[in-house]
């Protein structure tokens, strides 16, 4: 008879199983209201449709290097795309909470870094997707990417590291504040400046001193140059630096939202 049987214990499954059963949860509940993913890339072709149009005229300014705005813009809406996703990421974890599903989870041995990762996996299997039909709407709208394959891969990682940012920030606000109207308002107050404080949707020479100096320390505006670069086949001169930091932003807010959970844990 064997250890197992003796002591009745239950054998635990591995932390690759754990956090791929998590996925697998998520996935599920996607699939079952993918109207939300789909609805959200309803903005993005507004954006590169109406902005891409109004300021066709902006591409002959020598600021844009001779390229056309269409496609100096495709690069800053694919970032903004997964800004937006990912602070909401945290409202899945608010209804878990309000369900009664994260106790659950927190009382059974499924490891707290597989609950955070596996959800994160999900997020960013959705950023992805929808990464890829923003840069399809906008070759559609005239954009052209001179980079290649390399580049777009580039630029789809870069996405994904952005994603990474805001999608363990939003949770580490979800977990923490336990509100759908905190975590809400404080996404709107933290992607709007974010968006319009980046070289987004206009080149930093063109911008006001006091913007451009902001501009300067905005993650977005790294991963939207790093983006830009990896679809024109230019990367910017500073590139390693930004890269450097978004994976340090990403490293720090996956441990806020680790602790974040461990907190909640706590608290109950």
């Amino acid at each position: 008879m064997t250890t197992l049987a003796l002591t009745g214990a239950a054998p635990r499954a591995g932390w690759f199983t754990q956090a791929g059963q998590v996925l697998r949860r998520w996935l599920i509940a996607t699939l079952r209201q993918v109207w939300g993913p789909v609805m959200s890339l309803i903005q993005p072709v507004i954006w590169i449709v109406l902005f891409g149009q109004v300021f066709q005229s902006l591409g002959a300014l020598p600021q844009f290097g001779g390229a056309g705005y269409i496609d100096y813009l495709v690069p800053g809406i694919l970032m903004m795309t997964v800004l937006y996703s990912g602070a909401w990421a945290g409202t899945g974890y608010i209804d878990d909470i309000n369900s009664g599903v994260m106790d659950q989870y927190l009382t059974s041995p499924v490891s707290r870094s597989a609950i955070i990762t596996g959800q994160l996996a999900q997020q960013l299997i959705i950023n992805l997707a929808q990464s890829l039909v923003v840069l399809g709407i906008g070759w559609l709208a005239g954009a052209r990417y001179p980079g290649g394959a390399g580049g777009t891969l580039a630029a789809l990682g870069i996405a994904t590291l952005l994603a990474t940012i805001f999608c363990c920030a939003s949770t580490a606000v979800a977990l923490v504040s336990r509100s759908q109207i905190a975590l809400i308002s404080l996404s709107q107050l933290v992607v709007l400046p974010a968006t319009f404080l980046s070289t987004t949707m206009m080149p930093a020479d063109l911008m006001p001193e006091w913007v451009q100096d902001v501009s300067r320390w905005n993650p977005m505006t790294w991963a939207v140059e790093l983006g830009r670069g990896g679809l024109s086949g230019e990367y910017p001169s500073n590139g390693w630096w930004q890269l450097g930091g978004l994976a340090v932003l990403a490293a720090l807010a996956f441990i806020w939202a680790m602790r974040s959970i461990r907190a909640y844990q706590r608290s109950v």
